[in-house]
Formats: C-alpha cells, sequence, structure tokens
C-alpha cells in the first residue's frame, strides 16, 4: 500500500468560475468571501458578551477585580448585561455628571439604578 496518497491535479478545472476575473475582480471576490466567512463571528461578538469581557472593561476603567465583579453581579441581576457594564456605569456618570470612578461606586452602593434602568428604556 503507497503510504502518500498522489493527489490528482484538478485546478485547471477549479479555476474555471475565476479565470475570466481581472485581478481587481479577483481581489474583490477575495475580501467579498472573507467578509462573508467572517460576518457571523462578527455579528456574535456584537450581541454577545460575557462577565468575564465586562469585567475586563471595567478594570480597564479604573475599578479593582472586587469592585468590577460586583459592578457585573449588579448589572446581570439589573438584566443590564447586554448594555454593557462600562457603558452602565458610563451612562450613569453622564446622567448625574459625576465620575465614572464615582458612578461606579455609586451604583455598587445601589444607588441610580432606577435611573439608569430608565435611561436604557429597559422594561423590569
Amino acid at each position: 500500500m503507497n503510504k502518500h496518497l498522489t493527489r490528482e491535479d484538478d485546478f485547471e478545472q477549479r479555476r474555471q468560475h475565476l479565470k475570466s476575473l481581472s485581478e481587481e475582480e479577483l481581489k474583490q471576490r477575495f475580501w467579498d468571501l472573507a467578509d462573508q466567512a467572517t460576518k457571523p463571528l462578527i455579528d456574535l461578538a456584537k450581541q454577545n458578551t460575557t462577565p468575564a469581557i465586562e469585567r475586563s472593561v471595567l478594570l480597564r476603567m479604573g475599578f479593582s477585580s472586587l469592585e468590577a465583579n460586583a459592578l457585573v453581579q449588579k448589572i446581570i441581576g439589573h438584566q443590564l448585561i447586554g448594555k454593557g457594564a462600562g457603558h452602565v456605569v458610563y451612562r450613569y456618570s453622564t446622567l448625574k455628571k459625576i465620575s465614572i470612578r464615582q458612578a461606579g461606586l455609586d451604583l455598587l452602593q445601589n444607588h441610580g439604578w432606577q435611573e439608569v434602568i430608565s435611561s436604557f428604556e429597559v422594561k423590569q
């Protein structure tokens, strides 16, 4: 038995539908196919998040690990995780005209949730 399989060269056959395309048309076809292949992944990323991702966002906003974890849990509890934890804290900071840090601390102390929920027009 042959250990190495030989592949029949069918390149000419497989490229028939591309043969008449110009270099520019081939390039455009490549990018169209790349967009088609990655669109489901991009849509998935836009429409879904995880507590770990949201904690990471809050850490980058200056909250400690414990604060970020507690905020994410409260945001999940208020059914706002789909809005993004950072967005929730930012929204409250702009509503109250306070720093992001202070907004997060206020939310941790259970202040301002109704304002944030109302601002997102979320029905609870």
